[in-house]
C-alpha cells in the first residue's frame, strides 16, 4: 500500500483533479476519440464535480488521485494520475468510500477491461449491460454491497 493521506476535495484542488481526469481518461478509454474527453471537461468542472462529494489521495502534498460519489452512493470517478497508477492508490480511495456504505454502483465501458477487472478485484459484480449514448460504448453497471 502506498503512504499517503485522503482527505475532501477543496477548491485549489481543481486543475490538479482535471489535469488527472483529463489525461487518465484518455489513456484508459483509447476507443474513444480524444476530443470527447476534452470537449466534457468543462461540464465536469463546473457541473459535476460542484456537486460530487469527492476524496483526493495527497501524497508528499501533490494530489495522486480522486474519487467522486454522486447521489450519495454512486461513484461518478475514480481516477489515478497515470504516472501513479498501480500503486494503491484506486485501492484506497475505494476502501475509503465503502466505509458505512450498504451499496454502491458506478458505470464503467465494457472495453475498459483493466477498470473491469480491478472492481470485480475490488468485490463489485455487473448488474447490466447497456450504450452509452454520449460514446455509442458498451458501459457495464456494477454494485457493490458489504
Amino acid at each position: 500500500m502506498t503512504t499517503g493521506q485522503i482527505r475532501s476535495f477543496a477548491p485549489e484542488d481543481t486543475s490538479r483533479v482535471m489535469e488527472i481526469w483529463l489525461s487518465a481518461s484518455e489513456k484508459a478509454h483509447d476507443f474513444i476519440p480524444m476530443e470527447y474527453w476534452r470537449s466534457t471537461a468543462p461540464l465536469v468542472e463546473k457541473e459535476i464535480l460542484p456537486r460530487a462529494r469527492t476524496k483526493v489521495f495527497v501524497r508528499e502534498g501533490r494530489v495522486e488521485g480522486f474519487l467522486s460519489l454522486i447521489e450519495g452512493d454512486h461513484i461518478g470517478a475514480l481516477f489515478v494520475a497515470p504516472e501513479s497508477q498501480g500503486q494503491g492508490i484506486g485501492r484506497a480511495l475505494l476502501e475509503d468510500c465503502k466505509r458505512g456504505k450498504e451499496l454502491l454502483t458506478l458505470a464503467v465501458y465494457r472495453e475498459n477491461q483493466g477498470a473491469v477487472g480491478f472492481y470485480q478485484s475490488q468485490g463489485f459484480s455487473v448488474l447490466e449491460e447497456h450504450t452509452d449514448k454520449a460514446t455509442g460504448q458498451r458501459e457495464s453497471l456494477m454494485c457493490w454491497r458489504p
